[in-house]
């Protein structure tokens, strides 16, 4: 069972890593929400199985690393995209 502090150290992860840093990037490259959620999402799926979990050790990536990452990467796209929006009326 995950606690709460890994938990939160999973959020804070995910948020400072590649879903959170490379899906703003990559929401602010569209305009299109679905589009920046889009791509957040699938930023958020790949990168758990690129960084997380290690073969040679067999340490799994549970469910709640992926929900979390892609999660975090969703949000993250978006904000992107909402940052493209209100940087283009200013």
């Amino acid at each position: 069972m995950l606690n709460i502090l890994d938990l939160l150290g999973t959020i804070g992860g995910s948020i400072l890593g590649l879903p959170g840093i490379l899906g703003t990037g990559l929401g602010m490259m569209t305009r299109n929400w679905f589009v920046a959620a889009g791509l957040g999402g699938l930023i958020g799926l790949l990168s758990p199985m690129v960084l997380g979990g290690s073969h040679s050790t067999h340490v799994p990536i549970t469910l709640t690393e992926y929900a979390v990452s892609i999660s975090v990467g969703i949000i993250a796209g978006l904000l992107g995209c909402a940052i493209r929006h209100k940087g283009a009326t200013v």
